[in-house]
């Protein structure tokens, strides 16, 4: 498994925090120009990790604080013996604040940003546009992007690529393909959710001087997906416990020709320490199941009135339905069973698109026990066909507007999968690797998520606790990687985390 024992900073701050963040600190008496001369200085550093000394550099800058680093790192570049071209976009009059104090250092040459910048370097600095720009370049700085992009030398951006949005990942023009992107006191959303991922590279994180208790004041709702999150609430056994103390998992069965999904989620909750787990099979489909199950048990049920029988027995606290059950009114009435039972549920797949278009009902629904704990997992389709009007939200936002209408932890999966809770927190996935872009690996998350959800884990803790181990779990696995092996595979991810916890190390909770 790979080293988790150093948390790192896993708060992700808007770009309207971030500025709150740079106000915070200048308040507490830190001058805001050592701040720009912090941030130029690990830039250049950065930058020297990736030429040679004597190496031809570019160094693009805007007309704004993004524009004041670049004049910075400029200026330690060529100290260090660096060969330094510096363009800037617009003229040194337009120049405002720091920026303007920091071109007045820099000893060198200023040419008018072109085409012709980056021809020849090494290394391109891209210090145009940071994360705060809300709209598409256009101009010489959508020439000069085209141009960055071409060249063939590596990148490293200032806080984010030109062009790109720091609070959404998105780009709606042209934008900055980065090697590497510095960015300072803490990443932003963007750094993590797609497109923006692809286009920073490595992100590396500069300390500049801002004190960590501004965070205390800005309160961030959005962090990186991350143990430290949630390991201080993970449920392990304890060491007078039994299986009864674990919960009862359930996971309902679709019918003959569609049993597998819940057969892997079913070894998902398993394997993610649900004491007993069951799965709910339609008639025609127990003989196809029972040929194929040995620790997890076989209930047999007829309807939605079945299936109510079921969960009366209290001690099926925790219910996954939807992966293959299929879709249409009968799988409404299975999930109104379901959500009418007490039992922690899970809802995916089927059960969700076969709420398309009234996304009401199932809100209502929902609403009937706000205590019960509920996680929904849709993927991008999934989501869109249950909440049309959210489509051209972003994907943070839509998590959240999500799960602030409904009322369930939102699970939106992908390769940045990010978690929402009603209350507004909210966390990015980082962990998977695309090997997990395999048919049935879903169904495996709902699973692991019912599991922790039946031992009482707290829904958005559970949540985010299992889509982590989810992509841990594949991580180990690696190339070749088909859903059944997900489970397999989940031990020695929690053998870590384990020994991580008996070590006494220090974790973060929110």
């Amino acid at each position: 498994m790979r080293n988790i024992d150093k948390v790192p900073a896993l708060e992700l701050l808007t770009t309207e925090e971030m500025g709150r963040a740079d106000s915070l600190a200048v308040a507490s008496g830190i001058p805001s120009l050592t701040l720009m001369e912090n941030a130029g200085s690990g830039v250049a550093g950065a930058a020297a990790e990736m030429a040679a000394i004597g190496g031809r550099v570019a160094v693009l800058c805007g007309p704004g604080n993004n524009g004041g680093d670049g004049f910075v790192a400029a200026r330690h570049l060529q100290e260090r013996g660096y060969e330094v071209r510096l363009a800037l976009l617009g003229t040194r009059d337009a120049l405002k604040g720091d920026a303007v104090a920091n071109a007045e250092r820099w000893a060198g040459p200023t040419d008018p940003l072109s085409p012709a910048s980056v021809q020849g370097a090494d290394l391109i600095i891209d210090a145009l546009f940071g994360a705060g720009l809300a709209r598409p370049l256009d101009g010489m700085a959508a020439t000069a992007v085209e141009a960055i992009n071409a060249a063939p030398a590596p990148v490293v951006a200032v806080d984010v690529p030109s062009g790109l949005e720091g609070t959404t990942g998105l780009a709606s023009g042209p934008v900055v393909v980065a090697q590497r992107t510095v960015t300072f006191f803490r990443r932003k959303p963007g750094h993590l959710l797609f497109p923006g991922r692809a286009l920073c590279g490595d992100v590396n994180v500069i300390d500049i001087g801002i004190p960590e208790t501004v965070l205390a004041e800005i309160k961030p709702q959005t962090w990186a997906n991350h143990p430290a999150l949630w390991l201080s609430h993970f449920p392990w056994p304890r060491l007078d416990g039994f299986k009864y103390d674990r919960g009862h998992a359930v996971a309902v069965s679709g019918p003959a020709d569609a049993t597998g999904a819940a057969r892997m989620g079913a070894r998902g909750a398993l394997r993610a320490g649900a004491g007993l787990v069951t799965v709910a099979s339609p008639i025609d489909a127990v003989v196809t199941n029972a040929a194929h199950l040995t620790a997890i048990m076989l209930k047999p049920f007829e309807g939605a009135a079945g299936l109510h029988d079921i969960l009366s027995d209290r001690r099926k606290n925790a219910v996954l339905i939807g992966p293959a059950v299929g879709i249409g009114s009968a799988t409404r009435h299975l999930v109104e069973a379901v959500l009418k039972s007490g039992a922690a549920a899970v809802l995916d797949a089927d059960a969700l698109t076969s709420f398309a278009g009234d996304d009401a009902a199932l809100v209502e629904l929902i609403a009937g026990s706000p205590e019960r704990p509920i996680v929904m997992t849709p993927h991008d389709g999934e989501f869109q066909r249950l909440f049309p009007d959210l489509v051209n939200e972003p994907k943070l936002q839509r998590a959240r507007t999500a799960a602030a209408r409904t009322g369930a932890v939102v699970v939106l999966k992908g390769a940045d999968t990010t978690i929402a809770a009603p209350d507004g927190r909210a966390a990015i996935n980082e962990n998977a690797p695309p090997f997990l872009a395999t048919a049935g690996a879903g169904d495996v998350l709902g699973g692991m998520i019912t599991g922790l959800l039946a031992q009482k884990m707290q829904p958005f803790e559970a949540a985010c606790a299992g889509v982590w181990l989810h992509g841990e779990a594949a991580a180990a696995v690696g190339p070749g990687l088909i859903a059944e092996d997900l489970p397999e595979h989940l031990p020695q991810v929690l053998r870590g985390l384990y020994r991580l916890t008996q070590a006494g190390s220090t974790v973060r909770t929110n």
